[in-house]
């Protein structure tokens, strides 16, 4: 058989509604889940995206910074494009469109024409270079690029650009967020470091959230301390401006100056253990003051923790404020309780969310059953494992490090759930077990405003049990007989 070119073409051999309707079974059985489990060359649907992605929207939280991607323009689409289905805003950045002269020369030219022209066009305070996977494979050297850029007059002498190499077929989202953050701090603290001053700052690192709920949540927590601060990487106002029929380039972000003073800050705190360790290791060695790296505040435990540092940091009492919160928190936890009681759940996320929704299951009493993270080490295993063993309601709980959104479809034909915790990814494995999927972490495409509601603090502890517990509520109306579809809940 031949096409129109006179290509041979092998036909496809078609397929019965019956041998369909087999497969379709099989591949929920625990014979496929074996199979499945022991691929090595494939991934299929993983739970995390590349490293430029995360440099994106670390080197967008600060003020007027232009994220600059040496690389090809797809690629650049493709982080703009995440980030604006996500946030439902814009997501500015350029690209100096290496195409195949680039591939064979070298992206120089391009980063050359492309930095002179971001200067003239955009009028940046800061360009923050990262790399996509061509120049990474080719090995552009980004150190002599810039400094040519320079001495031939492309790039102005006095405006700061970073660079983090950030190569797509390595790593995830998170090292990419950590390299640029460390390339940030790197060039504006050069030189800053003075000794014996201090500023009596708290420098805080959320790391790669991308909840701008959880940002302003942070910021209120410090307001009801009285602590002053630096928010470094600030991305609530980038993402989330308000609609005054004003268009801003640059709406937001962390002040330069306040970012280069951040290296005499009183302390340093991440709730991004493993968004930031490099970043982390770096500072430690170059900082001034107290540096404390710790999990995201979800839950009542690790809430209570993130404030008890704070007070002991900047030797003050808890507010009554947060007090009084806390008790509305235990209050709601309280009330509903009951509809979140035994659930199984799977889980499926970033590092550093992990942690905080184990934490927060096994205090609702809810049973995690499946902790899976496609981007996981030994010490992210080892923390979740000891989170598991401290209470009975982890006896069933395993972690699965390094594996895909398609063995978790397994898991959850083999070894069933009531529900999922994680980004939209998972609305196809969800469907296909008929449980619901609650949505936190990044992305959310297919679902409103979510990036507005903060999910740490004890505020974001009400909010999740909320809308965890309301959903079992719906889901027992929708199902229940006439005789039992009751008033009361």
């Amino acid at each position: 058989m031949a096409n129109e070119h006179g290509f041979k073409i092998k036909p496809v051999t078609p397929i019965s509604p019956e041998e369909e309707a087999r497969v379709a079974a099989w591949i929920d059985t625990a014979e496929y889940r074996e199979k499945n489990f022991a691929r090595q060359a494939l991934v299929i649907n993983p739970a995390h995206a590349c490293q430029p992605l995360g440099a994106h929207l670390c080197a967008a939280g600060f003020e007027g910074t232009l994220p600059f991607v040496h690389g090809s323009q797809g690629c650049a689409s493709y982080y703009r494009s995440t980030l604006s289905r996500h946030f439902r805003e814009p997501a500015p950045a350029v690209s100096d469109a290496m195409t195949e002269d680039g591939a064979v020369f070298g992206g120089q030219n391009n980063l050359h024409e492309g930095l002179e022209n971001c200067v003239a066009l955009y009028k940046p305070k800061m360009i923050a270079v990262f790399t996509s996977c061509m120049p990474e494979v080719i090995g552009d050297d980004l150190t002599t690029f810039i400094k040519n850029a320079r001495s031939k007059g492309h790039l102005p002498a006095d405006l700061p650009t970073p660079f983090a190499n950030t190569p797509s077929f390595n790593g995830s989202h998170v090292h990419g967020y950590d390299s640029m953050l460390m390339a940030i701090l790197q060039t504006l603290t050069e030189g800053k470091a003075m000794e014996g001053r201090c500023t009596g700052k708290l420098n805080f690192i959320a790391g790669f959230d991308a909840n701008t709920g959880n940002y302003r949540e942070y910021k209120r927590i410090f307001g009801e301390f009285g602590i002053p601060y630096t928010f470094l990487a600030d991305i609530s106002e980038t993402f989330d401006s308000p609609n005054d029929g004003i268009y801003r380039t640059y709406p937001g972000g962390t002040p330069l100056v306040e970012a280069a003073d951040s290296i005499n800050g009183k302390a340093t705190l991440t709730v991004a253990p493993y968004a930031t360790s490099k970043t982390f290791t770096w500072i430690k060695e170059q900082y001034s003051g107290v540096h404390v790296s710790m999990p995201m505040p979800m839950g009542i435990a690790k809430t209570d923790a993130f404030l008890m540092k704070l007070a002991e940091l900047y030797e003050r009492p808890v507010p009554a404020s947060l007090k009084a919160e806390r008790g509305r928190a235990v209050d709601a936890m309280t009330d509903a309780q009951q509809y979140m009681h035994g659930k199984r759940f799977a889980v499926y996320g970033d590092p550093d969310m992990l942690p905080g929704y184990v934490s927060f299951l096994l205090e609702m009493g809810a049973v995690p059953v499946h902790i899976l993270c496609s981007k996981g080490s030994k010490k992210l295993e080892r923390e979740l494992q000891g989170l598991l063993d401290s209470s009975p309601f982890g006896n069933d709980g395993k972690c699965y490090m390094n594996r895909d959104l398609w063995h978790l479809r397994s898991l959850l034909k083999t070894e069933p759930v009531d529900a999922m915790i994680g980004d939209t990814h998972g609305k196809f494995a969800a469907r296909d077990a008929k449980i619901p999927l609650f949505r936190f972490g990044f992305p959310i495409f297919d679902r409103v405003n979510l990036h507005r509601r903060p999910i740490i603090g004890y505020q974001g502890t009400i909010n999740m049990l909320t809308e965890i517990c309301n959903r079992f509520i719906d889901i027992l109306d929708d199902t229940c007989d006439d005789r039992h579809f009751e008033m009361m809940r």
